[in-house]
């Protein structure tokens, strides 16, 4: 059970990250600071893995491309993507297309992993899908579809590409390394990839100049949304599955908009109480799907 509380506050991490990234990119580009982001959450995930095992273990040969793949997919791309497509789409728009990741790695996940989709898992999924939905674009559903698809739509696509690919390679990595290791690695391929185009940006120069609430808000987002956040989110693949532990992004949504109200006093609406309902129905028909399908056969 305790695995559920670790996703459920990898959510409420991740959902943070929206606000202190909204406090950072007043005066920092995306680039420079998703480098210091990661430049931050690797300098903690490696200084743990050092104390836990008295030195940073070598990857053997089969596990170096996997690694990389996990920093080019998880941590590159994904930002590189995200924050080009925010330039020319809605902040709404983009994360409806990014809550489809769950949709994506259950499929992909019960295809390759052979994990089984049955109809209640399926109900779950869509039902928490839908609560999202009705979050993000504050219950008008139907303006969705009123934009067309734009380059902007393809490049958050590609996120959701990123994710999928970030969630599947690190369920085959963790067979032979730890969450932490996975994790810790691959975060600081991640950093050294965002390194060019952040010095491109001048992200030496602008560090002379970050103010203290910034780097405030860079630690969470180093540590919290990354170290804490990704590494409970591995834990929770390697051991309830990238089915289950996928389904819990959909809470991202709900407490960014809850912290949102709380830290910068945004109103809670209607469309929030019945999203948020409808997610937690989603993540409980999901990953209770077996006990649910066991009480309505005893009854």
């Amino acid at each position: 059970m305790l695995i559920y509380f670790k996703l459920l506050g990898t959510a409420v991490f991740w959902g943070g990250t929206f606000i202190a990234g909204r406090i950072v990119s007043r005066e920092m580009d995306p680039y420079s600071a998703a480098f210091i982001r990661f430049f931050i959450a690797s300098l903690f995930l490696l200084s743990v893995i050092r104390i836990r095992t008295g030195y940073l273990p070598m990857l053997k040969k089969n596990q170096i491309i996997p690694v990389i793949l996990l920093g080019m997919t998880g941590i590159f791309s994904y930002n590189v993507l995200f924050f080009k497509g925010l330039h020319t789409i809605q902040a709404g728009r983009a994360a409806l297309i990014i809550a489809l990741n769950p949709a994506f790695i259950s499929l992909i996940a019960s295809i390759i992993f052979k994990e089984r989709l049955t109809l209640l898992k399926g109900a779950g999924i869509l039902t928490s899908f839908l609560g999202a939905a009705v979050v993000i674009t504050y219950g008008n559903l139907g303006n969705i579809t009123d934009i067309p698809l734009s380059q902007g739509d393809l490049l958050i696509f590609g996120c959701v590409i990123s994710w999928v690919s970030y969630s599947l390679i690190g369920k085959i990595v963790m067979t032979g390394l730890s969450p932490l290791i996975s994790v810790g690695y691959s975060s600081a391929v991640g950093a050294l990839a965002l390194l060019v185009p952040a010095a491109l940006n001048g992200v030496f120069t602008q560090v002379i100049s970050i103010s203290l609430e910034e780097w405030g808000s860079l630690f969470y987002l180093g540590f919290f949304g990354t170290v804490l956040g990704f590494f409970w989110y591995y834990e929770g693949i390697n051991r309830i599955g990238p089915m289950k532990a996928s389904v819990f992004i959909n809470f991202v949504p709900v407490s960014a908009i809850i912290l949102a109200y709380l830290i910068l006093d945004e109103p809670v609406t209607g469309s929030l109480i019945s999203g948020a309902a409808l997610v937690l129905s989603g993540v409980l028909l999901t990953n209770f799907s077996d006990q649910i399908r066991r009480l309505f056969r005893r009854a």
